[in-house]
């Protein structure tokens, strides 16, 4: 029965390596990803033949399988692309309190068969676990605008509080391997979730995207530790790959938001008091030479452009107006025009957030461009649309050493030719201040919202003749 399990867990590792390969891209993420599942499910069955429980175990292990596939299949359904931010942040938290429990489970029924390896391996899973868990349900709660960030977490205070937790957390944490069972497990605990609440309720919305990826990798070591609790491969292979690639994604965001991890976890909390949103909020910065038209003069703009850039933020998600700006799109090909989509890393509330909302529009992946290859291509360009996105173009970054974003990489649409920014009002983004490029001569502002403004611009193109021509051939 070892020989068994042990091979379906090997067959396991290789699928979920192939599905985590092919994660990487667009096309084949789907297919992937059924892949992955089918790897958990052997991994299951792998730990199942291990363990050989008795009757009444298959009965909860069936019930929770049932209540966990139905859960998630309404998931899948009903939950909007505006809200997946959320969604990612829930899932974290699930795999967190997952590892918990399995932790829980051999401390309290088995700890008599644990060796000092698994004891250390129980510490590091219920702290890693909670910690996620409490920080992942903060996180979410925060993005969905339940809460909101509280004044005092943004003293002193809330750094003796984390500092008095952490200490907890370690006491506990030395006693627990010579006492499973026993106080230190539920002090451990206790402090683990009130330290996770501690560390997350400070961050501000605008650094959502690092927390989520931090949070991912987080539930990606406590699934690790889990593994050599409960002796599963597989587990401890999947829980490092996702802790590492966790791990790489928030350098890669912290780098794109030109904020340090440190700052990010201790510092001060960039669009704290915006509720915990992302991607729009606060009063309107006192502007003085906006330039402001309507979809129709937008739309003679684009019926003669032969280079057009969409850069899509978190208006274009909130408007659900990706398959709106699909359809646009199609028209301005139809006319001879090449688009192309400007991502920068953390458009959006978390990591790739606008390539899958793009995605479910089935815009070409090919289309879709990143930050530093598409920024020397904006001299060339004769349009661009800017939907819902605000610090993430602000030239301020570059060129205003006393701007909060200076240093932060962000998408050059102030070289193009024409730039239209459709938002639905002058505020600021989550970082609070004005935003440069909206004065600029080459920038005209084009009020609404997102879906009813391109809805608007492919009226008119159709009205202007624009889809129903013949392309000229270059």
């Amino acid at each position: 029965m070892d020989f068994a399990s042990y091979a379906i867990d090997l067959v396991a590792v290789l699928l979920l390596a192939l599905g985590m390969k092919g994660l990487a891209k667009v096309r084949t993420a789907r297919s992937a990803n059924g892949l992955a599942a089918l790897a958990m499910g052997l991994a299951v069955v792998g730990l199942l033949l291990q363990l050989q429980p008795g009757p009444t175990a298959w009965l909860w292990i069936a019930a929770g399988t049932a209540a966990g596939g139905i859960a998630g299949l309404i998931t899948a359904q009903r939950v909007p692309m505006t809200a997946m931010p959320e969604t990612v942040a829930l899932f974290n938290g699930c795999g967190g309190m997952a590892s918990l429990l399995v932790a829980l489970g051999v401390a309290l029924f088995q700890n008599e068969q644990a060796d000092l390896v698994a004891r250390i391996s129980i510490v590091i899973s219920v702290f890693v676990g909670a910690i996620t868990f409490s920080g992942s349900i903060v996180a979410m709660a925060k993005l969905q605008g339940w809460l909101d960030t509280p004044d005092w977490t943004q003293s002193s205070l809330r750094h003796g509080l984390n500092i008095s937790l952490a200490v907890a957390c370690l006491a506990a944490g030395l006693a627990l391997p010579a006492d499973p069972a026993g106080w230190p497990l539920w002090g451990l605990v206790l402090a683990s979730t009130l330290l996770g609440i501690g560390v997350t309720l400070p961050i501000g919305g605008a650094d959502m995207p690092v927390v989520i990826s931090l949070l991912n990798s987080y539930s990606g070591v406590a699934a690790a530790a889990a593994g050599f609790v409960v002796g599963s491969q597989l587990l401890i292979v999947a829980g490092a790959m996702v802790g590492a690639a966790g791990l790489i994604l928030t350098q890669v965001m912290c780098t794109a938001m030109n904020r340090s991890l440190v700052s990010v976890l201790f510092g001060g909390a960039l669009g704290a008091k915006a509720g915990g949103s992302v991607g729009g909020g606060g009063d309107e910065a006192g502007y003085t030479r906006i330039v402001s038209c309507s979809p129709e003069e937008c739309a003679m703009a684009l019926e003669s452009a032969e280079r057009v850039v969409f850069v899509p933020g978190y208006g274009l998600a909130v408007a659900q107006a990706q398959h709106a700006l699909r359809e646009l799109a199609k028209l301005l090909e139809a006319n001879g025009a090449e688009v192309t989509y400007a991502i920068h890393p953390v458009a959006g509330r978390m990591p790739g957030h606008m390539n899958v909302l793009l995605a479910e529009a089935d815009v070409p992946y090919e289309q879709l461009v990143e930050m530093d290859t598409i920024n020397p291509e904006f001299p060339r360009t004769d349009v661009v649309i800017v939907l819902g996105a605000n610090d993430v173009v602000n030239p301020d970054a570059k060129t205003d050493p006393s701007s909060p974003l200076y240093g932060m990489p962000v998408l050059e649409v102030d070289q193009a030719r024409q730039v239209f920014v459709v938002k639905r009002s002058l505020g600021a983004g989550y970082a609070g201040i004005a935003n440069a490029l909206f004065e600029l001569p080459q920038t005209a502002m084009v009020f609404g919202d997102a879906k009813a403004v391109l809805q608007q611009l492919c009226t008119e193109l159709r009205s202007q003749g624009v889809g129903t021509k013949t392309p000229v051939a270059a």
